[in-house]
């Protein structure tokens, strides 16, 4: 019980349902562009990385001078239906309880800021985040950067500090940190995936990462 002040929260698959229209994104963007297509599988492992970072991975063909074109056709189609995107059931209310409890809220994401700033306004959740970290601010995830930053600028040390993510990026850049790190198994990455990278737990909806916070942190 009580075992973390801090606790940091993933965007994308962790606190908004946006991973199936990430991957569809990409996938357009590289049809637009005549570029070979990533499955599914593909497209799901790269959420969670910097724009520029997933892109490169998930079409290591892409020649370098056409990574903004690739960008800007990503931002496209994803800001075209992201108003659409809802937030995870029952997300809202944990993190109301989590600040009623004297929990401190942060947000580390592979976002750009003006992607987090639009998301946070536009679902109404800013009022509960104190801090946050994006990826064109920061190193991209794995590394610790983002939670380094978070901490210094709260004055949490590693070891009160949780991360919680759906992606292997957020559970390494947590023990790259020296951070707990929290898996959530309905977003981008499945949970047997997830569990090869040592989280402290590993959960399948939010009723059970509330249940989970409760009973531990």
């Amino acid at each position: 019980m009580n075992r973390y002040d801090l606790i940091v929260f993933d965007w994308d698959g962790t606190v908004l349902d946006s991973a199936g229209a990430i991957v569809m994104a990409i996938q357009a963007a590289c049809r637009d562009l005549d570029l070979p297509v990533p499955d599914e599988a593909a497209a799901r492992h790269v959420i969670g990385l910097g724009l520029g970072e997933a892109l490169r991975q998930a079409v290591p063909s892409l020649p370098p001078e056409r990574y903004s074109a690739m960008m800007e056709r990503y931002r496209c189609h994803y800001l075209s239906a992201d108003h659409e995107l809802d937030l995870f059931e029952g997300i809202a209310e944990l993190l109301a309880r989590l600040r009623s409890a004297g929990k401190v809220l942060a947000v580390a994401t592979g976002k750009s800021r003006i992607g987090l700033d639009r998301a946070l306004r536009h679902s109404g959740l800013e009022i509960y985040f104190v801090a946050s970290r994006c990826a064109d601010e920061c190193f991209s995830k794995p590394h610790p950067q983002m939670l380094e930053e978070l901490m210094a600028e709260l004055g949490v040390p590693a070891e009160r500090t949780l991360m919680i993510g759906d992606t292997s990026h957020d559970l390494l850049m947590a023990r790259n940190a020296g951070v707990d790190g929290l898996a959530v198994a309905y977003g981008a990455h499945t949970g047997q995936f997830l569990l090869q990278h040592g989280p402290v737990a590993c959960v399948d909806t939010v009723a059970e990462l509330s249940l989970w916070l409760q009973q531990n942190a």
